[in-house]
């Protein structure tokens, strides 16, 4: 019997992105068997936008925004829950290659991701290929990426092991979920995807990056956000709690205190007061989830899978 996929979209007030996703979709070779769509409470024309009937759509429309990592975390619980083989986690902001799906389901791997391209044809992946939580001195862990290891598709080889992903086109078969859990809704935005792969490589599962599933992205990376603006705050705090969470010696769990303090010193030639009070506000948010969520008991056994 062949695996069945659902596919898992969060989206907030980015309609027209939407549809290119949503159209990427329908024009796979390999057909989904299921759409889900978290709609994080948008107030543009979404709404519209997700009525269609050549997709198998289930949308969930909420009355509240809970973030990437929240609407990733339902998403992928609904799907679990739906008895799907493989759960493939995607943005709104994204457009598959025809045969993407195609290409990831004929990898006999409970864990694979999809390698992102510009609408250029540049290579853009940046899934971590060496993400250090061993060095203290390495200040950020991701030191090495797809992209600057390879600096185009046609260097790379079939398949690259990460260490890290985006969910921006990830897959794991439903044993991921029954061994380690859900992603954490309690990062809201930044480091959920990290924080799912660290914990399936932890638990022995391996990550392939497949270099012939393509994935366009429409919009260019922005990872360089006003440190001192709101969404500063989170890069801090989720930084800062994988630190403490993973970190594999006490010199690398000390790492946010020191990087903390180093902000708070320079922040007068930086973000100002602002930066200094997001980072300590993260650093105390942040140690309040050092603890890894425990995984919840007999999660395989939930729900059945669907029938041919």
């Amino acid at each position: 019997m062949s695996e069945t996929v659902a596919v898992v979209i969060v989206t907030y007030n980015r309609a027209d992105l939407l549809v290119g996703m949503l159209d990427g979709l329908a024009a796979q070779t390999h057909p989904v068997d299921a759409v889900y769509v978290v709609d994080n409470a948008s107030t543009d024309h979404t709404a519209e936008v997700l009525r269609r009937d050549d997709l198998p759509l289930r949308v969930t429309h909420l009355e509240s925004n809970l973030g990437g990592a929240g609407g990733f975390h339902l998403g992928a619980q609904q799907a679990y829950d739906g008895g799907f083989d493989r759960i493939w986690l995607v943005d709104d902001d994204v457009v598959p290659a025809p045969d993407c799906l195609a290409v990831l389901m004929a990898e006999d791997e409970a864990c694979v991701m999809s390698v992102r391209e510009d609408t250029a044809g540049h290579l853009v992946e940046k899934a971590a290929t060496r993400f250090d939580l061993r060095n203290p001195l390495a200040i950020k862990p991701k030191t090495g990426m797809v992209e600057t290891d390879y600096g185009t598709r046609a260097a790379m080889p079939a398949r690259v092991e990460l260490q890290n992903v985006a969910f921006e086109g990830f897959m794991f078969r439903r044993e991921v979920i029954d061994a380690i859990g859900l992603p954490d809704p309690s990062y809201f935005i930044f480091y959920d995807d990290v924080d799912f792969a660290l914990r399936a490589r932890r638990a022995g599962f391996r990550i392939w990056g497949i270099r012939d599933a393509v994935l366009v992205r429409q919009l260019d990376f922005s990872q360089q956000h006003d440190l001192a603006g709101w969404k500063g705050f989170y890069m801090y705090r989720n930084l800062f709690v994988v630190h403490f969470r993973y970190g594999e010696n006490a010199l690398v769990r000390i790492k946010p205190y020191l990087i903390a303090l180093a902000v708070v010193l320079l922040s007068p030639r930086r973000g100002g007061r602002a930066e200094a009070s997001n980072v300590i506000r993260a650093l105390w948010a942040a140690r309040g989830m050092r603890h890894i969520p425990p995984t919840p008991s007999g999660a395989g056994s939930r729900a059945a899978r669907p029938g041919p």
